[in-house]
């Protein structure tokens, strides 16, 4: 199981060397191999195949993983949480030396810190006044775009340029950092399944080793697997150590990208004795407020990179992406308001003091910000999942997520990079219609996806303190 979904990984980084896009100067673009698969139609259709491949082997290992650690038992249950992490590392490690896969934002990351180390503001000049190898690769688009991050990728990619200047070790960089996020989410979620009973194992295996999670966090590098990281985290030390440090993490996820802020209102609800009246629920809402706020704000001003996201904030609007059911309605401004209502009942009607309930508060308030979002993306699901994966389910939503974390991931190479590439988006949505039914939909397949979801995890029982730590 470890060793083919390792194969799997492998087969995607080997294609997404073929399929992706490159520097011109980087070293392997003298390869004559590499060139010749790059140049020919048929030879990027191999690469595509490859990837396909790799994922829907990832996808099949990932399923089996998920269907031994629901049905472990004894000693097996008992290493069950090991063999998922260790599992991930495995399978993401072929890809950390991968370029940026699916998705050209790692490029851009890499010349956002450069800008910054080179003391250009992100906030007021794009990629595009750079010059030489560290933009090459950088997506036209938004050449001469600002930055919509917070100061928190923008720090990392300063530090990174003070190192080197080539872009694929930036790149790199970046990727790591993005693990962070991975690391958190290790850490939280079983943490976060032990407060509503659910399996630890199944949870986390669903949250690190999907292919949602390989293609999109890992392979793609994009900030939000840092951001979701912090925000599993933030619940958790809120819940463990006070609402004053979870504020602070949530701040900091924030500071990656704005709608980690998100977690703040769990972080107020974990916090909270039972049934707190409106009034306390107002202050301690304030308070986190001011914290996390104070820690976004300080964090750009300590680094002298300011404010300037606030502006940034409109960059990704000025693309329309067909998972945005409310740009495709011509309503984004509808859906951004009905989000802030239900982000605002929630934070001052939803039931406090209650760990399951401020987990299941804040799987809502995201969950209704990437649906009714203006602009979506495959890798915005990342945001859900972990909250989603640790909450106690009906057995059709469990094999809903199952399905979706498969499907979303396998589609990940079908990108805007194959845009006009008739030929090769039909060789990609013909090897998908064909992975989806062997992974998903055969007699076998579908008898594995029951035996997960219906698989009973008896928990320990561990009492629950009536005031958090840090609530008073």
């Amino acid at each position: 199981m470890l060793t083919r979904g390792f194969v799997g990984s492998v087969l995607v980084l080997v294609g997404g060397l073929i399929v992706s896009t490159l520097p011109p100067s980087t070293w392997l673009m003298d390869q004559d191999l590499l060139l010749d698969l790059r140049g020919a139609e048929a030879g990027r259709m191999l690469g595509l195949a490859i990837v396909l491949i790799g994922l829907g082997i990832l996808a099949a290992e990932w399923l089996s993983l998920c269907r031994h650690v629901a049905l472990a038992e004894g000693e097996d249950r008992a290493d069950a949480l090991h063999l998922v992490r260790y599992a991930a590392v495995v399978w993401s490690a072929p890809l950390v030396l991968a370029p940026p896969l699916f998705s050209r934002d790692g490029w851009s990351y890499a010349a956002q810190g450069m800008l910054a180390h080179l003391g250009i503001s992100p906030y007021e000049h794009g990629p595009g006044v750079l010059r030489g190898p560290v933009v090459e690769a950088v997506d036209p688009r938004w050449m001469d775009t600002i930055t919509p991050y917070g100061p928190v990728p923008l720090i990392a990619g300063d530090f990174a340029a003070g190192l080197t200047g080539n872009p694929w070790v930036l790149v790199v960089g970046h990727r790591i950092v993005a693990l962070a996020g991975l690391l958190l989410l290790a850490w939280a979620v079983p943490r976060l399944a032990s407060w509503t009973g659910v399996n630890p194992a199944l949870a986390s295996a669903v949250v690190l080793a999907s292919p949602l999670m390989l293609a999109h966090g890992v392979g793609g590098l994009h900030n939000d697997l840092l951001m979701v990281g912090l925000m599993a985290a933030a619940l958790v030390v809120a819940a463990e150590r006070g609402w004053v440090l979870g504020a602070v993490l949530g701040g900091l996820a924030a500071a990656v990208k704005l709608p980690g802020g998100l977690a703040c209102v769990g972080v107020a609800l974990v916090t909270l004795p039972l049934a707190a009246p409106l009034l306390p629920r107002v202050r301690r809402l304030a308070g986190v407020a001011v914290v996390s706020v104070g820690t976004l704000l300080g964090l750009g001003a300590v680094t002298g990179l300011g404010s300037g996201w606030i502006a940034g904030l409109a960059v990704p609007g000025t693309v329309t992406t067909p998972l945005s059911v409310m740009a495709m309605l011509g309503i984004r401004n509808v859906g951004t308001l009905v989000a802030g209502a239900v982000v605002l009942a929630v934070a001052l009607r939803w039931r406090t003091g209650d760990r399951s309930q401020a987990l299941q508060g804040v799987a809502m308030v995201v969950g209704v910000t990437v649906v009714l979002g203006p602009v979506v993306h495959l890798w915005y699901l990342l945001w859900v999942v972990p909250f989603l994966a640790t909450m106690r389910l009906p057995r059709v939503a469990m094999a809903g997520l199952l399905a979706g974390s498969t499907v979303f991931g396998l589609v990940a190479p079908m990108d805007s990079s194959l845009h006009e590439a008739y030929l090769a988006i039909v060789l990609g949505s013909l090897l998908i219609a064909l992975l989806v039914p062997l992974l998903l939909l055969t007699r076998r397949s579908r008898a594995r996806i029951e035996r997960i979801v219906s698989a009973e995890w008896i928990p320990v029982q561990l009492p629950q303190p009536r005031h958090p730590a840090g609530a008073a």
